[in-house]
């Protein structure tokens, strides 16, 4: 709380000259010319500095997380054929990746080049159509592992890779239904189950 002094006669006297010579800025607040608020402490003090924040150790980069290995710029032939829709049907799906439908005919793949091999593939699934069959196997080897030098990831296998490709490119893309890696029993990962449409 402010503490006031009284005025003296003096300054009474050049409180109200002064006061008659100006015009007030809000005419509806009293003037009084009898008293005088002394500045007080608070106003004449500097506002206090907000406290600073207590910083702990770090280092650079702590809290970056880790994506080395959840995210893959070129994710696995399985995983983006299991992202596929299920085409087929469901019960035959279910038997055909358990290993328990019998393919209908087979080709092998393993050993050619992309230049022999998709040539091939292309006879033997169109071939496979012309015949009737529905489920036929595609044998391309599990492939060996390539030099990697440089900044882009090689995967192993070239044709592993390439197939579910070709597979869904014109011409076989019109009458393959759906591809889905190999059971065990059939080559795994190594070769790759190819359900064709009906023929209409």
């Amino acid at each position: 709380m402010s503490r006031r002094r009284k005025l003296s006669p003096e300054e009474r006297d050049l409180w109200t000259k002064v006061a008659s010579t100006t015009r007030a800025l809000r005419p509806d607040r009293p003037i009084s010319g009898e008293t005088e608020p002394e500045s007080s402490l608070h106003d004449r003090l500097p506002p206090p500095k907000k406290p600073r924040p207590d910083v702990r150790d770090f280092r650079i980069g702590q809290s970056t997380p880790d994506y080395a290995f959840r995210h893959d710029l070129a994710p696995s032939i399985a995983e983006g054929l299991a992202r596929q829709p299920i085409q087929m049907d469901r019960k035959a799906y279910r038997n055909m990746t358990r290993g328990k439908l019998e393919p209908e005919a087979r080709i092998d793949l393993h050993g050619m080049t992309l230049a022999q091999a998709h040539p091939a593939l292309t006879r033997f699934i169109l071939g496979a159509e012309g015949r009737g069959a529905r489920l036929v196997l595609v044998i391309t080897g599990k492939g060996k592992m390539g030099l990697d030098e440089g900044p882009i990831p090689q995967r192993q296998g070239v044709l592993r890779h390439q197939v579910p490709h070709w597979l869904q490119l014109p011409p076989l893309g019109a009458v393959v239904l759906q591809v889905t890696p190999a059971h065990l029993r059939h080559g795994g990962s190594g070769a790759y189950y190819v359900y064709l449409r009906r023929r209409g």
